[in-house]
């Protein structure tokens, strides 16, 4: 019975991908199966994955035959997954030896539906720890109650997908796949969802992993989305709507969508606060978009959204909503955000 699934998608890595393989070879043992998704690479990724699959224990090799998208490449490897538990990583990642081995000890003593754990933030030779932002460690708690304050960080607003471990009975309820076609904020609407619907979850460390760090995110990949100013990193908006409909349509939306409202106004704030990142072209359809947005939030929420932001953002933001010409008050949070 194979105990734990760890899907990890490729593209284009071929720099990094033997040091990802070789970490999970520190890992490898008889229940532990890696499922190892080559998204159509171009480069030399495709040649280190197919020696893996010889040499790796417990490897199996998926390949796309057209590029689909980190969120489709997730999906692809939770569709041929066999374990009781589920991880994953990205191919220019690594782990320390033992992190899935300890992350599994951990859930599996703590029993609950999901756990959370910390990483190090890896730009060149530096190293910054990230940590949960979820005070009480170790403890099994209740996902829903995670999602507030609006005005703090939160559970939701760590939505890494790979920094922690599922349970299968999440995958079964239909909790742990992603919006395919979501191209950058794959994880947001699902770290959303996850907080919503699952009943238990926990922040811990791997164990017999000194410090209880065991993952590390390697940052400024040159060939990351996040790097790369391009019309695909607008997705950001088709995922923030999807959280927004969600949460409007859940029995709770009146107590969480400040908070969903207040994190979307927050990106697209970001994204206009890094304007010269982006090609021309890109740029005119973000503000475009954008301001479309907002209009489509619902305005008592997003009034006292701004009026509780910093100065700047708020400028920001209310010149872009004026931009829109403006939108109706009220009308109902449900209504506006599924317009």
């Amino acid at each position: 019975m194979v105990k734990l699934s760890v899907v990890v998608p490729f593209f284009n890595v071929q720099t990094y991908a033997s040091d990802t393989l070789l970490a999970l070879r520190a890992d490898a043992r008889e229940d532990i199966e890696f499922l190892l998704v080559d998204d159509c690479s171009t480069d030399r990724t495709p040649d280190i994955l197919k020696r893996a699959a010889r040499e790796l224990p417990g490897a199996r090799l998926l390949t796309h035959e057209v590029n689909k998208g980190l969120a489709s490449a997730r999906n692809t490897g939770l569709d041929a997954a066999r374990g009781e538990y589920l991880a994953f990583l990205d191919g220019d990642d690594w782990t320390a030896p033992g992190h899935f081995t300890g992350l599994l000890a951990a859930i599996e003593e703590l029993g609950c539906d999901f756990v959370r754990t910390d990483h190090v933030v890896c730009t060149g030779k530096a190293r910054k720890i990230a940590r949960v932002p979820v005070g009480r460690r170790g403890v099994v708690l209740k996902p829903r109650e995670a999602i507030l304050p609006a005005d703090r960080s939160t559970s939701v607003d760590y939505p890494y997908a790979w920094a922690g471990m599922y349970h299968r009975r999440l995958a079964e309820r239909g909790l742990l796949h992603f919006t395919d076609g979501l191209r950058t904020a794959e994880d947001r609407p699902w770290i959303w969802r996850l907080h919503r619907e699952a009943e238990s979850f926990a922040v811990t460390g791997p164990r017999g992993v000194p410090g209880g760090l065991g993952l590390f995110y390697r940052r400024g990949v040159a060939t990351s989305l996040t790097q790369i100013g391009d019309v695909r990193q607008l997705d950001f908006l088709r995922a923030f709507d999807q959280v927004l409909g969600e949460t409007a349509a859940d029995p709770d939306a009146e107590r969480l969508l400040p908070k969903a409202v207040r994190t979307y106004c927050a990106i697209i704030a970001h994204h206009l606060g890094n304007a010269d990142r982006f090609e021309p072209a890109v740029l005119r359809q973000l503000r475009t978009r954008a301001a479309a947005a907002l209009r489509r939030m619902p305005q008592p929420v997003l009034d006292a959204t701004l009026d509780a932001m910093d100065a700047e953002r708020a400028v920001r933001l209310r010149r872009l909503r004026r931009r829109a010409g403006g939108a109706a008050q009220g009308g109902g949070a449900r209504a506006e955000v599924a317009a």
